[in-house]
C-alpha cells in the first residue's frame, strides 16, 4: 500500500531556546553562540535562537540581545520568542526579523503560563501581530496543548481549529502546533492536520511534538500522512515545560533526521556534525542525552 510522503522535510531547530530555557545553571553565552554555529553547520536554516522574556522569570534567556547579534550568517529564519509587547518591543532593537508569539488552547494551562486566559492573550497578541507584519517581520504562532493539557485533560479538535483559524486571520505567516505534555496519539495527529491542511492550505504547518511517552516518531509519521513537511526538534532531546508536569524534552532532532533519512527523505542535514553540537552543550546541561541515536553511536563511550 503506498504511503503518502513528503521528498524533503524542513526541521526547525528548538533547541536553543526551548532546550536550554529552563537549565538551572546559566550555560555561557559563548558555549550558546557555539552550540547555534555547530547547528547552523550541520545544516539547519531554521532555528529559535533564545526568547525576549523577563530574565527575573528565565534568568537562562538573559543575554537574548548578544545572542541575536552573534548568530551566525546563513540562516533562512533566526526565530525567537517573544510573549508580550515589552519583549516584542525588545526584538525591534535588534536585527531579527522572525518572531515567536505563543498561547495555549488551554485557559487553565495559559493562565499557570502567562497569568492570561486564551481569549485575553489572543486580544494582545492581534495588534501586535498586525504591527510585526507591517514592517516585515515573519511572525510564527506556537499553539501549546493542542491536543491534551495536564490540567484540564483532552483538549477540544474544535477549540484548537478556531484558535488557529484565529491567528491565521491575524496575519500570522507560520503554526507550530504543539502536543505539549506528549500524550497525543498518530490517530490525533492525523486527524488534526488533516483538517488544519484543508482550512488553513496557504499558511505554514509545523509539527512540535514531545517524546514523553515515546510517541513522537510516530506521531511525524502520521502527520506526514496528512501533508505536513514541517517540523520542530531538539538536538539531545532537551527541553520540557515547567509549566506542564510530566512533560520530558523535544523529539531529538538526531531521532528525527535518522528516521527520515533511512525511508529516503531529504533533510540536508549532517548527523555527525548534529553529534558534534550535541557533545558542545552537553557539559552544561543538567539532564541526560536520551535519545536513541546518541545512546547507539556516542553514548556507550560518553
Amino acid at each position: 500500500m503506498a504511503i503518502n510522503l513528503p521528498g524533503n522535510v524542513t526541521i526547525i531547530e528548538v533547541g536553543p531556546r526551548d532546550g536550554l530555557q529552563n537549565e538551572k545553571g546559566f550555560i555561557p553565552t559563548e558555549v550558546k553562540k557555539q552550540f547555534i554555529g555547530a547547528l547552523r553547520d550541520a545544516g539547519i536554516w531554521e532555528m529559535e535562537l533564545t526568547s525576549f522574556v523577563s530574565p527575573k522569570w528565565v534568568p537562562q534567556m538573559a543575554d537574548a540581545a548578544e545572542i541575536v547579534s552573534g548568530s551566525p550568517e546563513g540562516l533562512l529564519r533566526s526565530i525567537v520568542l517573544a510573549p508580550n509587547k515589552k519583549g516584542i518591543e525588545r526584538v525591534q532593537e535588534t536585527s531579527c526579523k522572525a518572531v515567536a508569539v505563543f498561547v495555549g488552547v488551554s485557559n487553565t494551562f495559559n493562565k499557570k503560563n502567562i497569568n492570561k486566559t486564551t481569549a485575553e492573550s489572543m486580544d494582545e497578541l492581534r495588534p501586535l501581530i498586525g504591527e510585526l507584519k507591517a514592517k516585515g517581520y515573519f511572525v510564527r504562532a506556537c499553539i501549546s496543548t493542542a491536543w491534551h493539557c495536564p490540567y484540564e485533560g483532552k483538549i477540544s479538535e474544535e477549540d484548537t481549529l478556531r484558535l488557529c483559524s484565529d491567528f491565521a486571520e491575524s496575519g500570522v505567516d507560520e503554526l507550530s502546533v504543539a502536543d505539549t505534555i506528549g500524550m497525543a496519539v498518530p490517530t490525533e495527529a492525523y486527524s488534526l492536520f488533516a483538517k488544519l491542511k484543508a482550512c488553513l492550505p496557504e499558511i505554514l504547518l509545523t509539527a512540535h511534538f514531545h517524546d514523553t511517552r515515546k510517541l513522537a516518531l510516530a506521531n511525524i509519521l502520521a502527520s506526514m500522512q496528512a501533508g505536513i513537511d514541517r517540523f520542530d526538534s531538539s538536538a539531545g532531546g532537551l527541553g520540557g515545560c515547567p509549566f506542564a508536569p510530566g512533560a520530558t524534552g523535544n523529539v531529538a532532532t538526531e531521532d528525527v533526521v535518522y528516521m527520515l533519512e533511512r525511508m529516503g527523505i531529504e533533510t540536508g542535514i549532517s548527523l555527525e556534525k548534529l553529534m558534534g553540537a550535541v557533545e558542545l552543550v552537553r557539559p552544561h546541561v543538567s539532564r541526560s542525552i536520551e535519545s536513541m541515536y546518541y545512546k547507539m553511536h556516542i553514548g556507550a563511550g560518553a
